[in-house]
């Protein structure tokens, strides 16, 4: 099994450090355009192996995408993060040509891979990645929701006053502030609803809270998240080696599910070896269908976008 992580900024090398530890695969490639700097952080990784006791084989390169050839699984992470005083659109412009031009390169050398999009904005990016590459759709998948739902589910921990991992909760639409929806009807401790255990109140406090769960660790570290991230992409390569047949939130091409069409949004689907394989009807209300319509409003328009470039 062979793995490749585009971008060995910090959620690239995140992700790529948690692949590793959990010997997801025989051989890790690490690319970054950044002379030298894959290499430097695939060289301080593998130097960690005897400490951890992984045996995975961790490559470095600069843009040579032949040694990414035969990779199953490719995590984009590639772009830059938006810079004060940039627009929308100068930032999907810009991230826009990255993920088209890593996308085009991975299937020379990787024709049957499937995709883990990072990228931001990650919606959009997952979109251009379907339409520039014409694979198949099972095959592209956006990490957004899988990120967002780890998110809510430390939100109600805290509020709840119990560990993460006893809780059961879900985040669908797009990965933006103004365009996730946490679904706190649905989220439940060890089976039970959290509604038996929180107000209202406070879980429309921890539905706030979720939505601007990256911009509030951008204000107090002052830079993009990485160990969610990076976390979260890396539980998605998880799921696909092992064929795991796990249920996460994903950005993946819709085509009538949900309500929409010619849209890539954050959805419930089944992860297994062959991609996204399944897409699980969660039965909205008729107010979370009308934030999910809503939602997929706000990221077609940012998709239009790509077609003036």
């Amino acid at each position: 099994m062979k793995v490749t992580v585009v971008g060995a900024g910090a959620v690239g090398a995140t992700c790529a450090d948690n692949i590793a530890r959990a010997a997801l695969c025989e051989e890790l490639v690490l690319l970054d355009i950044r002379e030298g700097f894959a290499e430097g952080k695939s060289i301080d990784m593998m130097q960690s192996a005897t400490l951890l006791g992984f045996d995975t084989k961790i490559i470095g390169s600069t843009n040579d995408y032949t040694k990414t050839a035969g990779s199953d699984v490719v995590v984009i992470t590639s772009g830059m993060p938006r810079k004060p005083g940039m627009t929308r659109e100068e930032l999907i412009g810009i991230n826009a040509g990255i993920v088209k031009g890593v996308a085009e390169n991975i299937l020379k050398y990787s024709p049957n891979a499937i995709f883990i999009i990072i990228s931001n904005p990650m919606d959009t990016m997952t979109y251009l990645a379907l339409k520039s590459t014409g694979i198949s759709k099972n095959r592209i998948i956006g990490m957004g929701g899988t990120l967002d739902s780890s998110r809510f589910k430390y939100y109600l921990s805290q509020a709840i006053g119990c560990s993460p991992n006893d809780l059961q909760g879900f985040v669908i639409g797009g990965h933006g502030d103004t365009t996730m929806i946490p679904l706190t009807r649905l989220a439940t401790y060890q089976g039970s609803p959290v509604s038996n255990y929180l107000s209202e109140e406070v879980l429309k406090k921890v539905a706030a809270d979720t939505m601007v769960g990256g911009a509030t660790l951008t204000g107090l570290i002052g830079t993009s998240a990485w160990y969610a991230p990076g976390a979260a992409g890396a539980a998605l390569v998880e799921t696909i080696v092992r064929d795991q047949k796990k249920l996460y939130t994903c950005c993946v091409s819709l085509d009538g599910e949900y309500g929409q069409k010619d849209i890539c949004l954050g959805v419930p689907v089944i992860i297994g070896k062959n991609g996204w394989e399944k897409i699980i009807d969660y039965k909205l209300t008729a107010d979370e269908q009308a934030a999910f319509n809503k939602s997929a409003d706000a990221v077609r328009n940012m998709n239009n976008v790509l077609s003036t470039l």
